[in-house]
């Protein structure tokens, strides 16, 4: 079937009446997904931007308390939040097998080069993780970004264990869909590379706007990065290594360095 290779392109595109369904089938993907996540991201943004005093003076939250001083409840709802998140993965793959496309191995979701995904995922989250931090602090300095909370759940056993679980289906959720995903269906509508990359880096970067400018330009530019390597590497597998690695340090590394240095800003 047409579009059945990683980042299919123009010449693997359908029919009109195809075309109609995955134009429609995209829209509710993203719809149920990052696109939501998009659209919240600008409402927030636009209360931050309105609201009295400058943007580094506001906080952004990422993993917070659903039941303060509860924590069984609280850890409920903490699990709960992370397996509804992945459900549009779990949609994506549906979608896949409809096609005959082998799932969610034909994104390059699957452990047939496990040695390859964790060294060139370890590499790059190194890369990305370093010069991610450098823009954000310098943009929060600038008055562009709010200050970035990454955790502030209570002190309790499973706190380490929700934060890593967290990042790793944020990995999941955002590299299937907003690459492998999105390519493929952009390829398949006839959109060409150029186009097509420009729609995943902007769409990453769109749900990261809560954060402020800074995380609006630095997310667009990771997307732009990871459609790239995508396209190189025609696998999802290093960018979910990747970016959970980096969202681990973010959030596990708040947790022990929160307000015991001076160079990490906290509210």
């Amino acid at each position: 079937m047409p579009g059945d290779g990683p980042g299919a392109g123009r010449d693997e595109g359908v029919g009109g009446a195809a075309r109609r369904v995955l134009r429609s089938e995209t829209l509710l993907v993203l719809a149920l997904s990052l696109g939501a996540s998009a659209v919240s991201a600008l409402i927030s943004f636009i209360g931050s931007v309105t609201r009295p005093g400058g943007l580094k003076d506001q906080a952004a939250t990422l993993n917070g308390s659903h039941a303060p001083g509860r924590p069984w409840l609280d850890l409920s709802w903490q699990l709960f939040g992370i397996a509804t998140a992945l459900v549009p993965v779990l949609l994506v793959a549906h979608l896949l097998l409809r096609e005959r496309a082998d799932g969610l191995r034909a994104l390059g979701c699957d452990r047939r080069r496990p040695g390859f995904d964790l060294g060139r995922g370890a590499a790059l989250g190194a890369a990305m993780g370093g010069c991610g931090l450098l823009l954000y602090l310098g943009a929060r300095a600038a008055g562009f970004n709010l200050t970035v909370v990454p955790e502030s759940l209570p002190d309790v056993w499973w706190k380490m264990p929700v934060l890593i679980a967290s990042a790793v289906q944020n990995a999941v959720v955002e590299e299937v869909i907003v690459v492998g995903y999105l390519l493929r269906r952009l390829g398949q509508l006839g959109w060409g590379p150029l186009p097509a990359l420009a729609a995943s880096a902007v769409l990453r970067g769109s749900y990261h706007l809560y954060q402020g400018i800074g995380g609006f330009v630095g997310n667009m530019v990771m997307g732009a990065i990871f459609v790239l390597l995508y396209r190189r590497w025609r696998r999802v597998g290093p960018l979910i290594v990747a970016h959970s690695l980096i969202d681990i340090v973010a959030f596990v590394g708040y947790a022990l360095l929160a307000g015991r240095v001076d160079w990490l800003p906290t509210l």
